[in-house]
């Protein structure tokens, strides 16, 4: 049985990213107009692309274009194929080259292409423009990352989540999800951006009996966490999913009411999730009251900020 995962699009062409291991995608989606697929080799616009884009043109064609650049190299008429007021179902396929889209329940694609020079593809995003924002429930094969409950910690570790069966408890505003080496869910947090543009994801890791929020660096591999002045690189770690995105300034120990809680120090105190921009990034670490800072990992360093901003749940 499949994980449903579901996350909200804005209006904004800005891609969002998961892995993939298997040659299709299905989803449901609810949007006037322009969904768009991108399948890509990494966490990002980079060529080559496919993007494959259902509802165009004022929800009345579909098109499939290469490397983000003109002319299409397919196109189809599908008037109203996208509703506002309903989950619509499609798939994506992608075999040996041939790109391909279809409805819900039906095996024939209604818009194909075949790529004479193919790429693998490791990455698929969705976002919505034009106009549309929108709602996603993207079909995840059982064998990816297990959702882990909101505030817990994993297995044995002091203060985790009560466990039934072999699920966590689920509760508040978003998931914490276990995944490794550069892996980013659907419907992961954006906490900020590198140097190079490369968004930054709200991340968290096990180090030293503390849970640590940092940042995930998706083409590194890995998370990131600050602790003992040092960055340090985590392989495993966990990403909040679907979770807030309300950033508020603040300084010192002054933690705002409602701020969420991202993780614990290794003396039990709670560490909030906090950003800062330095050197041309916006990079998400964590705020620690006791020392009156927001600490981040740049650089191979822990570096503290006493001005910041705070996620709110």
């Amino acid at each position: 049985m499949a994980n449903i995962l579901d996350f909200s699009t804005e209006d904004n062409l800005q891609y969002q990213f998961f892995p993939v291991s298997s040659g299709s995608v299905q989803f449901k989606i609810r949007a006037a107009n322009d969904a768009h697929i991108a399948l890509t080799m990494g966490p990002q616009e980079s060529d080559p692309m496919y993007e494959v884009f259902i509802g165009g043109w004022g929800n009345t064609k579909s098109v499939i274009r290469r490397n983000r650049t003109k002319p299409e190299k397919v196109e189809m008429e599908t008037p109203g194929i996208l509703n506002a007021g309903e989950f619509r179902g499609f798939w994506v396929r992608w075999d040996s080259g041939i790109v391909s889209a279809g409805r819900e329940g039906e095996s024939i694609p209604f818009i194909s292409w075949s790529d004479p020079e193919p790429f693998p593809i490791g990455f698929v995003g969705v976002c919505t423009g034009w106009g549309a924002s929108g709602t996603w429930k993207i079909e995840v094969p059982p064998s990816a990352p297990s959702v882990a409950a909101l505030y817990s910690s994993p297995p044995g570790y002091p203060g985790s989540a009560p466990v039934i069966g072999n699920a966590p408890i689920v509760g508040g505003n978003g998931v914490w999800v276990d995944v490794t080496s550069g892996q980013v869910p659907p419907g992961a947090v954006v906490g900020g951006q590198d140097c190079s543009g490369e968004p930054l994801y709200v991340a968290r890791a096990q180090h030293q009996g503390a849970m640590i929020p940092g940042k995930l660096v998706a083409s590194h591999g890995c998370a990131y966490i600050p602790w003992g002045g040092e960055e340090h690189g985590k392989s495993e770690y966990q990403v909040l999913v679907g979770g807030p995105n309300n950033w508020v300034p603040t300084n010192g120990s002054n933690i705002p009411p409602g701020a969420f809680p991202g993780g614990e120090s290794e003396d039990g105190e709670p560490l909030f999730i906090g950003r800062v921009n330095h050197e041309g990034s916006i990079t998400t670490g964590k705020v620690q009251q006791s020392h009156g800072v927001c600490y981040i990992s740049f650089a191979g360093q822990e570096l503290g900020f006493p001005d910041y901003e705070i996620l709110m749940s």
